[in-house]
């Protein structure tokens, strides 16, 4: 193989594969260099390792310090997620000398973006802006207005990008445009579609949001740490340093990790409790039966050294196991489709904002898949499928004005009055 002596001669295979600005994509003799695939072969494991594990710890120390602080912090954070996720896949088909061509293009990547964001969290959470504004009456018939308007407006901004891109397009350019139109609708979908159900399960309690994510990273980090020092069989060739050994022992960690932390996360009221308006204050409601503990006698078969005799399980703790299980078989799938879809566009990572791990994108590609499944396990098999009283109060309360509200108080009361006098 001849080399490259910068001189414009010959260009090494390395040289001809398309890198992206920002990307550590590395060629393939460069990892035959370091051993080979596997960490275990990896001569350069442990000083990645310490990487790793730096950005680690700061991450989970601001994870837990947002969870501390309640669920608009925690919503807040999964729009910077956002948003960091689409700045990198946006970048990914960008071509700098098309750009150069068409100024102001990218502002209406970012168009849609932010539209589907108003229409996305004004459907999610104008119920709870309803809930938090009730006492003021001028505010509440202002929240009813933009709530009734919402949809109308954000189909109105929809057009006004779609209108754009028409008036957009030039000559020579008109490939590149759609592809870039077409690619930002993809984005749209696949970022939008978690992170709704994500803002969902943090209001129906920061439980059903911390249990799920929690797993995933547990199951990430037990599947790097068996892999690092026992990973001998590959597991899938989309991902050459996925191990056999990691997979199993990451399952078995991620299972037990989510009967364990069931038990300790589903004790306290701020994270089991709904968040039913936009408040921060602290939170207090009767946590249900699945947050109460049932105490269990152990056999009088069980050795007298065994210290504990009688012990507490959650009924909540034998779903955690459902959402464990999903976690350690299901859910990797996700990093494996990210996998391939980085060998298709010859990169090694989405970014590379986090030290170690790459970019965000590359860090949420298993939540993904694990928000959805946990939203709809919990409408499944959580929510009680028979209407409720405060759900018919939410009902009333979003989609009746006041004044409609007052007359439907009035009837009521007239309606109890003549069940009264006629059963007297």
């Amino acid at each position: 193989m001849q080399k490259d002596n910068g001189s414009g001669g010959t260009s090494t295979p390395t040289a001809r594969l398309r890198r992206r600005r920002g990307s550590n994509e590395f060629p393939p003799e460069v990892d035959r260099a370091n051993g080979g695939h596997l960490l275990v072969n990896d001569n350069t494991k442990y000083k990645s390792m310490l990487i790793r594990t730096y950005s680690t710890v700061w991450m989970i120390g601001g994870f837990a310090l947002i969870i501390y602080m309640g669920h608009l912090y925690i919503w807040a954070m999964v729009v910077v997620i956002q948003i960091f996720m689409a700045k990198e896949l946006f970048n990914l088909l960008k071509k700098a000398h098309e750009d150069r061509h068409l100024p102001g293009f990218w502002l209406l990547n970012w168009h849609f973006f932010f539209t589907a964001m108003l229409f996305v969290y004004g459907r999610i959470l104008s119920q709870r802006l309803v809930n938090a504004v009730t006492m003021d009456k001028f505010l509440y018939k202002l929240v009813g207005r933009l709530n009734k308007y919402h949809m109308v407006t954000c189909y109105f901004l929809y057009i006004t990008g779609f209108m754009w891109f028409i008036l957009a397009l030039k000559k020579k350019m008109y490939k590149y445009q759609f592809g870039q139109y077409a690619w930002t609708h993809m984005i749209l979908i696949v970022v939008f579609t978690q992170s709704s159900f994500t803002v969902a399960n943090i209001f129906e309690g920061i439980f059903w949001f911390l249990l799920p994510a929690s797993l995933i990273v547990i199951n990430d980090i037990a599947a790097y740490i068996f892999g690092f020092f026992f990973g001998k069989t590959p597991l899938i060739k989309l991902s050459p340093k996925k191990t056999w050994e990691g997979f199993i022992g990451a399952s078995f960690t991620t299972m037990i990790s989510a009967f364990l932390m069931a038990n300790i996360l589903g004790r306290f009221q701020w994270l089991t409790c709904p968040r039913k308006d936009l408040s921060t204050g602290w939170l207090e409601c009767d946590p249900g039966s699945l947050f109460k503990p049932e105490y269990f006698t152990v056999p009088d078969w069980f050795p007298v050294w065994f210290p504990w005799r009688e012990f507490s399980i959650l009924p909540v703790q034998w779903h955690a196991l459902c959402l464990g299980l999903f976690a350690s078989i299901i859910a990797p799938f996700g990093g494996f489709f990210a996998s391939g879809f980085k060998r298709a566009f010859k990169i090694k990572d989405f970014g590379d904002s986090i030290p170690g791990h790459g970019g965000i994108t590359d860090r949420m590609d298993c939540q993904m898949v694990m928000a959805v499944f946990a939203y709809i396990y919990h409408q499944s098999f959580i929510v009680p499928q028979s209407l409720s009283i405060e759900m018919i109060m939410d009902q009333i309360l979003v989609n009746l004005p006041f004044e409609e509200q007052q007359a439907l108080y009035v009837k009521l009361g007239q309606l109890i009055m003549e069940r009264q006098f006629g059963e007297s």
